[in-house]
């Protein structure tokens, strides 16, 4: 049996990502910060839940210690906005731009660390979570986007690093979720996130080679 390890799991892609995988038999380890909701999740999907900070080295520790049996996909799905409302990089204080790449690049970093010895021995796969924010220019987005842009920098240099482990680095598009909303968008007017679930399940069932995939390519490609 196959196991997954999801971070960012009580709510919107990633929750979307442990019912999928669930449906497929997966065993799953997820973790959020907000324990209520990743219990729901954890009840519906069957999933081990560890509440926690994945900015914090001693919940890493533990969610490493919780597949130390074995993994073969890494879900690097947890990441924050920064400051909202979301300012302009003239305006975006140091330490809350430290604060969002703590959580957003260093943190899968040292997660992908903890676990890769266990994804090597199984040859399995990880799954860092972009946005078109990191390619693309969008005003006040800068700090969230340059978080984005330094993980998809790093899952690159990774795959020429481990060529044993797939690993993917995905944009999953504009979705209806509260990240979405508390940037100030209209979240409403976004398909669910369950849709770019099922699109970027075909990278996890299909095996596909390492390198940054796009929710809306993989949806079209079906």
């Amino acid at each position: 049996m196959k196991t997954a390890l999801i971070t960012g799991a009580s709510r919107g892609l990633g929750r979307a990502l442990a019912r999928t995988l669930a449906r497929d038999g997966w065993t799953l380890v997820v973790d959020a910060r907000d324990a209520g909701p990743l219990s729901a999740v954890a009840a519906e999907t069957g999933a081990t839940a560890i509440p926690g900070d994945v900015a914090d080295p001693a919940h890493r520790a533990a969610l490493a210690r919780a597949v130390a049996g074995g993994l073969d996909l890494l879900v690097n799905n947890a990441s924050t906005l920064g400051p909202t409302p979301m300012p302009r990089l003239a305006s975006l204080p140091p330490d809350a731009f430290a604060d969002t790449l703590a959580t957003n690049v260093v943190a899968p970093l040292a997660l992908i660390q903890a676990v890769l010895p266990g994804l090597r021995e199984r040859r399995g796969a990880i799954l860092n979570i972009t946005s078109d924010a990191a390619v693309e220019g969008y005003e006040t987005w800068g700090g969230y986007g340059a978080s984005k842009a330094a993980l998809e920098q790093l899952s690159n240099v990774l795959a020429a690093e481990e060529p044993d482990v797939a690993v993917w680095w995905a944009d999953p598009g504009e979705m209806n979720t509260a990240m979405l909303r508390a940037a100030g968008e209209d979240a409403d007017a976004a398909p669910p996130p369950e849709e770019a679930a099922a699109a970027l399940h075909r990278l996890v069932s299909g095996r596909l080679p390492s390198g940054r995939h796009r929710a809306a390519d993989l949806a079209a490609a079906r």
